[in-house]
C-alpha cells in the first residue's frame, strides 16, 4: 500500500464515523488529521508547477530543474561542468583509476565544445545577448532570431559572410515575424553595420529560408515618434485616427510604415498648433523631410475630411 492510499483510506481515531480535514504542510511534505492531528504521510512529492523566477540568479534557488532550456544558447541551455577537483561529494581523494576516466570526460567535454558550428553559435549568440539590451527585444523575439540563425547554419547560408551580419539580418527577420516595431536602421546603428550590408543578408534569408513576413503596422511607431519630438497626447490620438482614415482608403499601401507615421504625426501637430517641425519629424523617424512633404500631399489630395483643415493649407 502506497501514501496515497493511506491518506485516502484514513480513519480518524476521534471521530471514527465522520469525516475529517486532511491538512498538508507543503514545506514538511507532512499530510496530517486535522481532529486527532496524527501524521498520515511523510515526504510526500509536491505536484504543482515550477517556481517562476524573475531574474537569472533565482533559478538555482527558486526552481529544482534550473535553468529553462532556449535556443540562445549554443547549448540550448543544457550545459555541462565537470568539476576539477579530484574529490567526489563527500571530499574524499578519487583513486587512480577514476582520476583517469574523469581527466578524459573533462577532455571530451572540451572539444565537443570547440567544434566550429558550436563557437559560431557562441560568438552568436554572446551578441544577441547585447542586441536584446540595446533594442528591448522580448524574449519571443529573442528566440525566433535564434532559430532563424541556426537555420542558417544547417543550411550554410552564412558561409563566408560575417557573423553580425547574418545575425543583424536573422533579428530583423525575427523582429518583423514577432511583430516588434525595430527598423532596419535602428538594428545598423546597434551594431554599428551598414544598412544596406545587412539588407542585401535579409532578402538572402527570405529567399533561401521562404520566410514568409508582413509589413510592420505604423501605429507600432506612433508613440515613438511622437515621444520624441514631444508632442502632445492629442496629437497622437490624432494621428492614430488620421493613419486609420488612411488605411481605409488603402493609401499606405505599399508605402513605408515609418514615414506614414511621421507623415500623419507631423499633420496632427500642425492641426493642434504645436510647434512641431518636419525636420524634427524627420530626425525622430529617420527619413528625409522630402518623403513627408511627399506623403502630406497625396494625403491632402485624398478625400479624407479631417485632412481639409485650413492650417494644413497654410503649412
Amino acid at each position: 500500500m502506497n501514501e496515497y492510499s493511506e491518506v485516502s483510506n484514513h480513519i480518524c481515531k476521534s471521530n471514527k464515523e465522520k469525516d475529517v480535514l486532511l491538512v498538508s504542510d507543503s514545506s514538511t511534505g507532512e499530510v496530517m488529521c486535522s481532529s486527532c492531528g496524527e501524521v498520515i504521510a511523510e515526504n510526500v512529492a509536491e505536484l504543482g508547477p515550477e517556481s517562476s523566477a524573475q531574474s537569472g540568479e533565482d533559478y538555482l534557488s527558486k526552481s529544482r530543474t534550473g535553468r529553462k532550456s532556449t535556443l540562445a544558447f549554443n547549448d540550448m541551455g543544457l550545459s555541462t561542468v565537470i568539476q576539477q577537483s579530484d574529490k567526489d561529494a563527500t571530499g574524499k581523494n578519487l583513486s587512480g583509476e577514476m582520476k583517469r576516466t574523469f581527466y578524459r570526460l573533462r577532455m571530451w567535454d572540451k572539444n565537443s565544445k570547440a567544434l566550429p558550428g558550436h563557437r559560431n553559435m557562441q560568438k552568436a549568440f554572446t551578441l544577441l545577448e547585447g542586441l536584446k539590451a540595446k533594442l528591448s527585444l522580448t524574449d519571443a523575439a529573442v528566440e525566433q532570431a535564434a532559430y532563424i540563425y541556426r537555420k542558417t547554419l544547417s543550411k550554410k547560408i552564412g558561409r563566408g559572410r560575417s557573423i553580425p551580419m547574418v545575425l543583424s539580418a536573422s533579428v530583423y527577420a525575427a523582429c518583423r515575424f514577432t511583430n516588434t516595431p525595430r527598423t532596419i536602421q535602428d538594428i545598423a546603428n546597434a551594431t554599428n553595420l551598414r544598412r544596406t550590408s545587412i539588407h542585401r543578408i535579409y532578402r538572402l534569408l527570405v529567399r533561401d529560408l521562404d520566410l514568409t513576413l508582413e509589413t510592420y503596422n505604423p501605429v507600432s511607431f506612433i508613440t515613438r515618434i511622437t515621444t520624441d519630438v514631444g508632442a502632445s497626447e492629442k496629437t497622437k490620438r490624432d494621428a492614430v485616427k488620421f493613419l486609420i482614415k488612411a488605411e481605409e482608403l488603402m493609401i499606405t499601401s505599399g508605402k513605408n510604415p515609418m514615414a506614414m507615421a511621421a507623415t500623419v504625426v507631423y499633420m496632427a501637430s500642425i492641426i493642434n498648433e504645436e510647434k512641431v517641425s518636419q525636420t524634427r519629424v524627420s530626425i525622430a523617424a529617420g527619413i528625409s523631410s522630402v518623403t513627408i512633404r511627399n506623403l502630406c500631399k497625396k494625403l491632402k489630395d485624398a478625400k479624407i475630411t479631417s485632412f481639409s483643415d485650413p492650417k494644413l493649407a497654410k503649412a
